[in-house]
């Protein structure tokens, strides 16, 4: 009967937790972490400012780039904001819809990053395999597809997840293990059985990211046969020059997901400090370190950098 009374009983609000063991520097982190905000947004916000307005930009490798960067500014106002919260002002509560909206969020731009690095991938492909065919193949309205097939999966698939969560119970613990709110962290709260929601988080993390990841493994399997095959040293190195900022790319995105998948299955004995701080690399690596990748990499970005400093100091000395 008590079980009955609680079937539909939410908190109205989850507690964050921050980063257990380290809350004495809770403030003094606060300042790393909002530079690191500053950069994710001003770095990612460079980066679309300058494919928009530099027309030699126009072409299909710099469309994905500029893909790329609004799903790492989606994950940084998503995440930064709440972690800034905590750190600053303490403020640990997020309502409980809130909550669910901001996992939505979280995960809906990660799933569109995966989806953008495929995209990347096979950019590199035919760029590689078919040099003289690339305008061709690559059109500006297969790239329109192509991204609007990326945002329609990512929303679709994510889709489901709030609503799985807002039909369990919570009538015991609100803290969650994080500084947002996941689908794994509010899952393990509740109190019924969550198999539905860890079948449906399998296979859409199978469906986006599972995918994804062999694909763009294959890509880079028939890019270096291809690349084998040209005559020249020089022709090679000159090829797979134009694939390391994917890369990175790549590695920046999936080496810290594949840490917290690890570490979530057979990392049960691990502190949760180290748990919350895998998490939050996942979520915070890519939007500040893929714009410092291809800024290095991109003449036209570093030029609009400089451009940029250039006239704040012109406006503050006038």
């Amino acid at each position: 009967m008590a079980d009955n009374n609680y079937s539909h009983f939410q908190h109205p609000y989850f507690v964050l937790t921050g980063i257990p063991g380290l809350e004495q520097k809770y403030y003094w982190m606060a300042f790393p972490l909002g530079a690191i905000y500053v950069i994710a947004l001003f770095g990612n916000g460079v980066i679309i400012s300058t494919i928009k307005s530099e027309s030699s930009l126009h072409i299909p490798m710099y469309y994905f780039l500029f893909m790329l960067a609004l799903a790492d500014m989606g994950l940084a106002l998503c995440t930064l904001p709440s972690m800034l919260g905590i750190f600053w002002f303490n403020y640990k509560s997020i309502a409980f819809d809130a909550c669910l909206v901001q996992m939505y969020f979280i995960h809906t731009f990660s799933a569109i990053e995966s989806g953008v690095l495929v995209a990347m991938a096979f950019d590199r492909v035919v760029a590689i395999w078919d040099p003289l065919r690339y305008g061709t193949i690559l059109t500006n309205g297969v790239v329109g597809r192509t991204g609007a097939i990326i945002l329609t999966r990512a929303v679709f698939v994510v889709f489901p997840v709030p609503f799985l969560i807002k039909r369990l119970p919570f009538y015991r613990s609100n803290i969650l293990s994080h500084s947002f709110c996941l689908h794994q962290d509010v899952m393990r709260l509740a109190c019924a059985s969550t198999r539905v929601n860890s079948l449906y988080g399998l296979i859409a993390v199978i469906f986006t990211k599972g995918s994804d990841s062999l694909s763009i493994l294959f890509s880079y399997v028939f890019i270096f046969r291809t690349v084998m095959a040209i005559a020249s040293g020089k022709g090679r190195l000159k090829a797979l020059n134009t694939c390391v900022s994917h890369i990175c790319a790549v590695l920046i995105f999936y080496v810290p997901l594949i840490g917290v998948s690890v570490i979530h299955r057979f990392g049960k004995h691990l502190s949760p400090l180290t748990h919350a701080l895998m998490a939050n690399a996942y979520l915070l690596v890519p939007p500040v370190l893929n714009p410092i990748v291809y800024t290095v990499k991109t003449k036209e970005i570093r030029k609009k950098i400089i451009q940029i400093f250039v006239q704040t100091k012109i406006t503050a000395e006038g």
